[in-house]
């Protein structure tokens, strides 16, 4: 049975690619999602848009989704439970994070898609989700951009972020830290196999480059393939000139491990 319960046009920028809206299932839930179909017949390489924020924080733009499409993909972004006319609670990368899995798992049942290319993507909260997926899944790579990567680190340094993590996660990683070790694939990644690539601004003050090191480190530790852009300049955005060319780039590194590679 197909993953996609509805398949809606949505109104798309950019002349070769189409948009949809679409509802599918995860862990029994109807979830929401955003899928980009470069026009054509050909196969191509599959990219797993996993998003940062919570709620309306970090929504899914339909620009960014055809940022990555035009490189040659089909791009499949998830808004995660609770979202946008989806059912349940999103839970900051527990439960919630089987939205990523079904989400893999669309592409890869996707007729245009090789299942054996399927890359995977995360943005800020993303980033866990992203390396959650990659524990999960056989993505061909794994590319995290301003990556949670430690969820008791994010706790520690977003004080604008402790009451909402405290009520959604079930209280302080001091008193609860198990609750907070489930939610970080740090202490996870043995079971990894894919290449995993970390752009991370120095500068960056809503997730740390500690994130960035620590996931480093760790793969390093384990044997683990990973790449590493850094950027002493910049912080969890980067100016629109750098992020077009940084997307290009990262795109480029992800096809050296997917479809045509070699």
């Amino acid at each position: 049975m197909s993953l996609i319960i509805d398949k809606q046009k949505f109104p798309s920028p950019h002349p070769n690619i189409d948009l949809f809206h679409v509802t599918y299932y995860s862990s029994g839930l109807k979830v929401k999602g955003l899928l980009a179909e470069p026009t054509g017949t050909h196969l191509l390489n599959g990219f797993l848009y996993l998003r940062g924020g919570i709620k309306n924080v970090g929504k899914v733009r339909p620009g960014r989704i055809i940022q990555f499409a035009s490189e040659g993909f089909v791009v499949f972004a998830p808004f995660y439970r609770g979202n946008q006319g989806g059912e349940g609670f999103e839970d900051f990368g527990l439960q919630d994070r089987h939205d990523a899995y079904s989400g893999f798992d669309l592409l890869a049942e996707h007729p245009r898609v090789s299942a054996d290319s399927i890359h995977v993507f995360g943005f800020s909260r993303g980033g866990v989700m992203a390396l959650w997926t990659a524990i999960e899944k056989p993505a061909a790579s794994v590319v995290t951009w301003g990556g949670v990567s430690d969820m008791a680190l994010t706790y520690a340094e977003r004080t604008d972020l402790r009451r909402m993590m405290k009520r959604v996660i079930g209280g302080t990683p001091m008193k609860v830290p198990e609750l907070y070790q489930e939610r970080t694939p740090l202490y996870y990644l043995e079971g990894m196999e894919a290449p995993v690539l970390i752009i991370h601004g120095q500068k960056d003050e809503n997730v740390s480059v500690e994130h960035a090191y620590r996931l480093e480190k760790r793969l390093k530790e384990l044997g683990k393939f990973a790449d590493s852009w850094y950027f002493p300049d910049f912080t969890h955005y980067f100016p629109p000139a750098v992020n077009r060319k940084t997307v290009h780039e990262l795109t480029m590194w992800m096809k050296k491990y997917g479809l045509g590679r070699g």
